[in-house]
């Protein structure tokens, strides 16, 4: 039975990030059958196509594309199926292609993304940091004074961090890590899904001294857990701030400004409260 044509518009496909056995099996179905191919590298989408056996036209689009190769993939997916794809993983992460995605979409054009490999979610996943909250901040600054502000401006986010990194760039970027993000646990995962795959989890300091030893090779994701939780006040701290909230404040009021900057119960500080305006 012959399989029917791909409906005209825009397919999101995610592409293996190393390992070419990654490919799902609908990702190497809407490659074989659409009609142009959106990349940021025609040598590199090229070498997964002569691995899935498939030949298809394809149309350079990167960062660096005008106005007019986005209007003329535009125009085209409004008789054609285009896919876009990115060198590895899943497109428009840390990628080009939002302004192609959001263009179609306000034309009204269908846009259709299948999900797929993603280095940020493999580390995630290797690295052993709490998951249940993080952020990807894609890569840091190359500069020293831009990457440090980066990282001050993200050191009070409770969630582990994830940026994408080069070698050349990795001891630099910890050492800004050290100075910015003290206290927190790293971990550098390496080469994931090749031979050489590595997740290295340590301190700043171990880091440093062991990529400093031996320079990486290879595309990095960088990440570190969240900050460590404050330490809870001792019960005469705890006292003497409620106390002082009590000269101007109701204990209601009082429990809950300590509870906040201290992220204790606001129900006990309140019986506590009580119990210091009622002493004699």
């Amino acid at each position: 039975m012959d399989t029917p044509p791909l409906a005209p518009g825009l397919y999101i496909v995610a592409t293996p990030i190393g390992n070419l056995g990654d490919i799902t099996a609908r990702a190497a179905d809407i490659l074989a059958r659409c009609d142009v191919i959106a990349c940021e590298d025609t040598r590199v989408t090229g070498k997964l196509l002569n691995h899935l056996g498939i030949r298809k036209a394809m149309r350079r689009y990167d960062d660096h594309a005008s106005a007019d190769v986005r209007e003329r993939l535009l125009g085209e997916m409004a008789e054609k199926s285009v896919v876009l794809v990115s060198d590895a993983g899943t497109p428009l992460i840390s990628d080009p292609g939002y302004r192609l995605v959001r263009e179609a979409r306000e034309r009204g054009l269908a846009v259709t993304s299948l999900p797929g490999p993603s280095a940020m979610i493999v580390a995630l996943t290797l690295a052993g940091l709490p998951t249940d909250r993080f952020m990807f901040a894609g890569f840091l600054p190359s500069k020293d004074k831009a990457r440090g502000d980066v990282l001050a401006e993200l050191a009070a986010t409770p969630a582990t961090l994830v940026f994408y990194e080069t070698g050349p760039r990795l001891v630099a970027s910890l050492t800004a890590m050290e100075q910015h993000l003290p206290g927190r646990e790293l971990a550098v995962a390496r080469e994931l899904t090749k031979l050489h795959e590595e997740c290295r989890s340590g301190t700043p300091e171990e880091l440093i001294a062991h990529y400093s030893a031996h320079p990486p090779k290879g595309e990095i994701v960088l990440l570190a857990g969240p900050p460590p939780a404050p330490a809870a006040p001792a019960a005469d701290d705890v006292d003497t701030q409620l106390r002082a909230a009590l000269e101007h404040l109701s204990p209601s009021q009082a429990a809950g400004q300590v509870a906040k900057a201290h992220g204790l119960d606001r129900k006990s500080l309140y019986a506590r409260a009580m119990a210091l305006k009622e002493a004699p």
